[in-house]
């Protein structure tokens, strides 16, 4: 700002700070290319093409160890339905904006000496939505989740975390986009997957990720206990009693280990059981289970000791 460029904080960063919450990274937005951005911070990284600088600080704190400095941009086609095939400089920050996931991720913070409520831009809405508590996709749902298929995980992921709802239109977009998360790298969906179940709103990310038909391609074993009764000790399904276990490890603030193995315990019942009832047995369908929950968190590529310790607690 002092060399004569607009500066701006951008994305989760504003969206957590507007909530009170302690923000995970700060990015920046501006006006300046990345040759000027490296011109007036020296010690910088450039080694991508979208634009973006990571300019080093002197902070002992992670959070600020790295700034990410982004020039002004839109988007191109995205033909992998992950990665823009490329990007172009653009002149503002609401041209910046409009490229982004969420309502409440395309706000941005004008840098000023002393900040309030009239350094925000916010051209789609997303303070409201932010009072509402409302997951809603800038501009057409449609086109924000076939550019980038893994926003269907991040809309649910959101909600989860902030114990927000997702806006019907972009809820019925991700249920008729539910197919396109196959084409996603199967790390990416479990990154995702795990900021879910870390979070507070565990069990309602789960019930989600089943309401929008994504659950089929994320955990898909877990539908079969949907239907699964049980015997006369438990009074739910062996879906809802999953579900349960992790809202209650979720609330006790355990691991998330724990919390997955809790989720999975019974996965191997639908597939063991016999009779109906009162009179239903599970043979051996802890062993079983073990064995599914090595196969689910391969497939999703999990390291080999998580794997093993969710089977373990299984």
């Amino acid at each position: 700002a002092d060399a004569g460029f607009e500066a701006h904080l951008v994305g989760g960063c504003v969206r957590d700070f507007l909530l009170g919450r302690e923000p995970k990274d700060w990015d920046m937005a501006t006006n300046a290319l990345p040759e000027d951005v490296q011109k007036l911070f020296p010690d910088s990284v450039y080694e991508n093409k979208f634009g973006t600088v990571g300019v080093k600080t002197d902070s002992l704190n992670p959070l600020y160890a790295v700034v990410e400095v982004t020039t002004y941009r839109t988007e191109g086609a995205y033909r992998d339905m992950r990665h823009p095939d490329a990007v172009a400089f653009v002149k503002t920050i609401e041209e910046d904006l409009a490229r982004r996931d969420f309502t409440v991720n395309a706000m941005a913070l004008r840098i000023a000496e002393k900040m309030t409520a009239k350094d925000v831009v916010d051209p789609f809405g997303g303070l409201a939505d932010l009072k509402n508590k409302t997951i809603r996709a800038v501009g057409e749902p449609d086109a924000r989740f076939a550019e980038d298929a893994l926003r269907l995980m991040r809309a649910v992921r959101f909600a989860a975390q902030l114990g927000f709802s997702i806006e019907e239109k972009t809820m019925e977009a991700v249920m008729r986009h539910a197919g396109l998360l196959e084409a996603v790298a199967k790390e990416r969906v479990r990154d995702e997957l795990v900021k879910i179940i870390e979070s507070d709103g565990a069990g309602q990310g789960i019930r989600t990720l089943m309401d929008c038909d994504l659950m089929r391609h994320v955990l898909p074993e877990l539908l079969d206990g949907v239907d699964c009764g049980q015997n006369k000790h438990h009074i739910y399904t062996v879906y809802e009693h999953n579900v349960r276990a992790l809202e209650y490890t979720a609330k006790q603030g355990y691991s998330f280990e724990v919390r997955l193995g809790s989720l999975m315990h019974d996965v191997g019942k639908p597939a063991t059981k016999r009779g109906d009832g009162y009179d239903s047995t599970f043979y051996n369908h802890e062993v079983v289970g073990a064995k599914m929950a090595c196969i689910m968190l391969d497939r999703l590529h999990f390291p080999k000791k998580i794997v093993e310790k969710i089977a373990h607690l299984v």
